[in-house]
């Protein structure tokens, strides 16, 4: 079942249940799956359609950043949009998991000691490897700190 089909019964349940907020977070979810395959002129592939909902996510993470603190509604909106689109977001990588990946690239690349200068190299071969699966930011933050 491709995620179009399960947002779209995941939106019909919430309509049913006369959730508002919730069918119009995965209205807007599907109209973005929607728009991608449009786009492509043919079915998406999952690793498509986990990229989109990914967006999707980081761009209510944006608009929640650049709220002001006093626009609690727009705040909360976010905060439920993410969570619904979470539930068909692929699982994340715990920093336990991505430390593992770093630590297995640079066994691969044979680097003991990184430094700055093996961050391009580093970050090149484990990039890959974490696409889709983790957040860039918390990778490059844990990158940083292992290099010497």
């Amino acid at each position: 079942m491709s995620k179009i089909d399960e947002v779209r019964t995941a939106m019909f349940e919430a309509m049913k249940a006369k959730e508002k907020e919730r069918k119009d977070a995965l209205s807007m979810l599907l109209s973005a799956l929607k728009a991608k395959a449009i786009d492509k002129r043919e079915d998406l592939t999952e690793a498509e359609e986990n990229a989109v909902i990914a967006k999707e996510i980081k761009q209510c993470k944006d608009t929640m950043d650049m709220a002001p603190a006093d626009r609690t509604d727009i705040i909360d909106q976010c905060k439920l949009r993410i969570s619904v689109y979470e539930e068909f977001a692929p699982k994340q990588m715990d920093e336990e998991e991505i430390r593992a990946t770093i630590q297995s690239v640079l066994d691969e690349l044979g680097i003991a000691e990184p430094t700055g200068k093996d961050r391009g190299n580093i970050m090149k071969n484990l990039m890959p490897k974490v696409k889709g699966r983790a957040d860039g930011k918390l990778v490059n933050q844990l990158v940083s700190s292992m290099l010497k």
